[in-house]
């Protein structure tokens, strides 16, 4: 009998033992990538990344202080930002460089979590992506070459008159200039995948001017003397970061991050960092 009871007691303690694993081994299964702005729903139910551990950022870095290469690296604004937020969900940031066109296709296909370059929220958008709140506003300005016929954004818009303008392709200042001026017969618009070889064109006097972001255009005048951008804005926006539709998981988590750092002063910080006060 007591052979019996001494084999029924291992018995238990075997099974009291597996049931303590388990819970130890399952303390954090509603939390993937461990993350405080993680939603607690069941880990099972919900994907957080494509990849676990990791936040992939596709961005075009070209585009200062938003994002550029500073020693084979690619920094700015919203590198920085994509990092804050990175670590509040406990995960590793990777950025891919790719054109801007093609941000949201990684995105689409799962081959990037998010999309950062400074892009703005526009319906076209949104038929692919969700966005979340935004983290900063953006300027679209004109730049020319000093002593220019275009003294201001309205003459773009003159009757008679018919401009060459350069864009960085997909990039709003494309679909404004597009929108506004190439389909009402009033410039033709030349795309390039890069502002840089925008810039490039105007400089060559291949085009009479430039539409883009109002920061990558203060960069692009500070090395390449002759450039002016005009006085008067061509529109104001604000920028957000694009993630997959089907992924509310991590649109909920980036939106929480992005709360807090706002709060906290750290996204004020990033970007007193990379834009100062004129």
């Amino acid at each position: 009998m007591r052979k019996i009871n001494s084999v029924f007691a291992a018995v238990l303690a075997l099974v009291m033992l597996a049931g303590l694993g388990a819970c130890v081994g399952g303390g954090d299964s509603g939390s993937p990538g461990n993350g405080s702005n993680v939603p607690s729903d069941d880990a099972n139910e919900i994907r957080l990344t494509n990849t676990e551990g990791l936040l992939i950022m596709a961005t075009s870095a070209d585009f200062p202080p938003y994002e550029f290469y500073e020693g084979g690296q690619i920094v700015g604004i919203d590198a920085e930002i994509a990092g804050a937020i990175a670590e509040k969900l406990g995960l590793e940031l990777r950025i891919d460089d790719m054109d801007f066109g093609a941000i949201i296709p990684a995105i689409t296909s799962g081959r990037a979590d998010i999309g950062m370059a400074g892009m703005t929220v526009r319906p076209d958008r949104e038929e692919n992506v969700n966005f979340s709140v935004s983290y900063a506003t953006g300027v679209q300005v004109v730049v020319v070459r000093e002593g220019s016929e275009i003294t201001s954004v309205d003459d773009l818009f003159e009757v008679g008159a018919h401009f060459d303008i350069a864009v960085q392709e997909a990039t709003t200042g494309d679909i404004y200039a597009t929108d506004d001026l190439e389909d009402e017969g009033l410039a033709t618009i030349h795309r390039f995948r890069r502002g840089g070889d925008a810039i490039l064109a105007l400089t060559s006097g291949r085009v009479d001017c430039v539409i883009i972001d109002n920061e990558p255009a203060k960069a692009f005048i500070e090395s390449n003397s002759g450039l002016v951008i005009l006085d008067t804005e061509y529109a104001v926006e604000d920028y957000a970061i694009a993630i997959g539709k089907d992924n509310n998981t991590l649109l909920e988590a980036v939106n929480n991050a992005l709360h807090e750092i706002k709060a906290d002063g750290t996204a004020a910080r990033i970007v007193n960092k990379y834009i100062t006060a004129d």
